[in-house]
């Protein structure tokens, strides 16, 4: 086991830019911080560059794991480089470094998707991933204008649910016309006069559903290549719902 106790150390220093979007495609690696989500990294068998943690922390984490304490990805750090290396307020002591892997083809043939087009905010990415996760969907698509699904506060509210099913970064328009292709309905969430009423669909083995920007809503591209637009109906006086809750209500409707 390595060990590091000053921030200006350049392995550090380096890991530290992965809280950058910038970085993480630069070096191809991300951060993920805190025992839950490294804990899920575990259960999934992931390889890692690093894990790092205060003396404490890997006192806990060998416990769990009994750690090969002579690995040299394994690296004790102390609170001050454990606060430097951290994206919140009070770090829990805990980073592994992981591996971008993003498939540069995927066949859309199968199951129930949600596809994001152009979703701004990283918690409602995060969230809707990971509600689609516990209800069993197959995975969920990307747009490439996006938020970062790197970014950490998309990692926190994944909460784990990144190694637990396809998240794939890919054109939405083309994603959409592969689905079409194998005879998989592609229906988009917007409010127009032509859409129908989420409780008039029915449950179904397959479909894509796409959520649509925060502000702007699903691309016209998109809703023009869609087999059909459907809405929740609001029975109350507000004017629309967040775009995670809006997720959650369809895609459990779906599920």
């Amino acid at each position: 086991m390595q060990k590091i106790t000053s921030t200006t150390n350049q392995t550090i220093k380096n890991l530290a830019k992965l809280n950058k979007k910038k970085y993480r495609e630069q070096e191809g690696y991300y951060l993920i911080e805190g025992f839950h989500l490294v804990d899920e990294a575990f259960k999934s068998k992931l390889n890692f560059k690093y894990l790092l943690a205060t003396p404490a922390a890997f006192e806990k984490l060998n416990i769990q794991y009994q750690l090969d304490l002579t690995d040299k990805r394994l690296i004790q750090i102390n609170e001050r480089v454990a606060k430097h290396l951290s994206a919140t307020t009070n770090s829990q002591d805990v980073f592994m470094v992981l591996k971008i892997n993003q498939p540069k083809h995927f066949t859309f043939n199968f199951g129930k998707w949600i596809l994001l087009d152009s979703l701004a905010d990283p918690g409602n990415i995060g969230t809707i991933i990971r509600t689609a996760d516990a209800a069993g969907f197959n995975g969920v698509v990307l747009s490439e204008n996006c938020a970062d699904l790197y970014n950490p506060k998309t990692q926190r509210a994944m909460q784990g649910s990144q190694f637990h099913l396809p998240i794939i970064k890919a054109d939405i328009l083309k994603t959409i016309e592969q689905f079409k292709e194998n005879y998989i309905p592609v229906y988009a969430s917007v409010l127009d006069d032509e859409a129908k009423e989420l409780p008039d669909f029915e449950k179904t083995k397959e479909l894509a559903l796409i959520i649509g920007n925060e502000a702007n809503g699903v691309s016209d591209e998109a809703v023009n290549l869609a087999d059909e637009k459907l809405f929740i109906p609001i029975k109350g006086q507000a004017e629309s719902l967040n775009a995670a809750i809006a997720a959650g209500i369809m895609i459990y409707h779906f599920a």
